[in-house]
């Protein structure tokens, strides 16, 4: 099972990649300004996300290989460990 679920609008137009992020228990979406390997099992996406950047419930990271990596300014448990992407069924 694919690690990334590609998103797209009403009209077919690809919009997002998705990923589950363990963290924060929900998905994070990649749109253009990051560049992707189009690997779904293993992907690779740069430059970092970062969500919530001004809010106490921030995410850092950085998704190389099909592993998740965790900046030490995330807000949950799992700041500063690398763990492999999970295969969620995102329909």
């Amino acid at each position: 099972m694919n690690v990334v679920e590609d998103i797209s609008n009403e009209s077919g137009e690809h919009i997002l990649h998705l990923i589950y992020c363990p963290g924060c228990k929900t998905h994070h979406g990649f749109d253009s300004r990051w560049t992707f390997n189009n690997d779904y099992e293993k992907p690779t996406f740069s430059p970092s996300m970062l969500v919530n950047e001004h809010l106490p419930k921030r995410c850092h990271s950085f998704i190389t290989n099909g592993q998740i990596k965790f900046l030490d300014d995330c807000w949950h448990d799992l700041k500063g460990q690398t763990l492999d992407l999970e295969s969620v069924e995102f329909k």
